[in-house]
Parts: C-alpha cells; sequence; structure tokens
C-alpha cells in the first residue's frame, strides 16, 4: 500500500489544500498581528469584554505558549490564549480572542454541534489509534470484515471533522458580531477596516477546517477503495 500510486492520487490535493489554507492563515495573521485595533485592547480584554456581554464572568482567561495554540476547554471552562494574542492589542488578537470566546457562549447555550462534536470524542480517539492497525490487519490476514472494521474507525475522524465545520463558522460568526455588538471594532458599527480585517483572519482560520475535512474525505475513499479491490483481487 506503501507504494501504491493511487494513495499519492488521493493524498496529494487534500495536502495541496492543506498547505493552501496553512499559509493564508499564517500570512493574514502575520498582516493583522501588526495593525493595532483603535480600541487599543488586548487579546485577553477583547475576550473579556465579549464573555461578560453574554454573562460568562465565571469563565476565567489564561494565557498559554504556542502561536495560533489557542482553544477554549469546554471541561474545565477556561479560555486559552497563546502569547501573541493574550496581551496584544492588535486586529488579528480581537478576532481570535473573541472567536474562542464564540466557543465558550456555544458551550454555555448548549449549541448542539458542539455537544455532538465533545460526545464523538472518546470514539475519535479510538478510531485514531487503532484504525489503521485493524486495517492493516484485516488486509495482510485478507480478511474483508476486520478491514471494513478498520475503515469504519478511520471513518469517525471524517465524522469528527465533519461535525466540527458548523462548530467553526458558527463561532467564526458570533465572534464578528460581537465585537460589533460590544464597541470594539469600527466604533460599533459592522462593516468598516476593522470589521473586514478580523473577517480576514478568521475566514482564513475557517479554510483549514474545510481542508482538513476534505483531506480525512479523501483518505476514506482511499481506504474504502483498497478494502473494496480485497475481494476483486
Amino acid at each position: 500500500m506503501i507504494f501504491d500510486p493511487l494513495y499519492f492520487v488521493f493524498m496529494l490535493p487534500g495536502l495541496a489544500f492543506m498547505l493552501w489554507a496553512q499559509s493564508k492563515v499564517k500570512g493574514n495573521y502575520k498582516k493583522y498581528s501588526q495593525v493595532r485595533n483603535t480600541s487599543g485592547v488586548t487579546g485577553s480584554q477583547a475576550a473579556r469584554r465579549v464573555l461578560d456581554s453574554q454573562g460568562l464572568n465565571d469563565v476565567q482567561i489564561e494565557q498559554i505558549p504556542g502561536e495560533l495554540s489557542d482553544h477554549y476547554d469546554p471541561r474545565s471552562r477556561v479560555l486559552r490564549l497563546s502569547q501573541g494574542v493574550y496581551g496584544v492589542p492588535s486586529i488579528a488578537a480581537i478576532g481570535i480572542a473573541a472567536h474562542e470566546a464564540g466557543h465558550a457562549i456555544q458551550h454555555a447555550k448548549a449549541y448542539g454541534p458542539l455537544k455532538a462534536r465533545t460526545a464523538l470524542v472518546p470514539a475519535v480517539n479510538i478510531g485514531s489509534n487503532f484504525g489503521f492497525i485493524v486495517l492493516i490487519a484485516g488486509l495482510f490476514m485478507a480478511n474483508p470484515s476486520i478491514a471494513w472494521g478498520g475503515v469504519a474507525l478511520f471513518g469517525l475522524s471524517t465524522l469528527f471533522a465533519l461535525v466540527t465545520l458548523p462548530v467553526e463558522f458558527d463561532a467564526t460568526k458570533r465572534a464578528k458580531a460581537a465585537l460589533v455588538q460590544v464597541g470594539l471594532v469600527d466604533s460599533g458599527v459592522g462593516g468598516g477596516q476593522e470589521s473586514q480585517g478580523v473577517a480576514k483572519v478568521l475566514d482564513a482560520a475557517a479554510w483549514t477546517y474545510i481542508a482538513g475535512f476534505a483531506s480525512s474525505v479523501l483518505t476514506l475513499l482511499y481506504y474504502v477503495m483498497l478494502v473494496s479491490g480485497m475481494r476483486r483481487e
């Protein structure tokens, strides 16, 4: 399977898509990290304003190392922001911080797709750890049933990537609206240069999730094709 030319036919488009999406994210992040927002607020301050506007005063905000490592932890109800976001008063910083605050809002409102994604995590971890092993075992044993089991386990990752899309799109939508609502961009009137900058940063990030899903689908299709050909061989 390692030397199967069809593997590269399936994998290379997804890889190219992912590399393009990542370059788009890094480019927009670098550009708007150097543009100070007119409110002069840092990422952590923006997140605090957005959270407080939704009554989420008990959600804590912490700084963590790394670049673009920002995330919301629903288990501890803590919003963790990277060094380039937490204390930086840039357009990119407040956009990313508001996006992560959007996940906290989703959690508080029991947003359906977020609940579904969280519920999938244990099964996805099992699938990620054992799916490929089960698939390879089925191929070497020439046992389609076992091989299909491996495909099904891997398919959980594809399902997770699919469910992630509405979660991320909704968080971005909430972030854009919240920053205008609390008056942190364009003096509270959307559509200006700051809103456009936030949109470019967050929309670029959205492409990475789309690329991840596309790559996962292509990998799944390759495995399906591989197992489907077992009986013919």
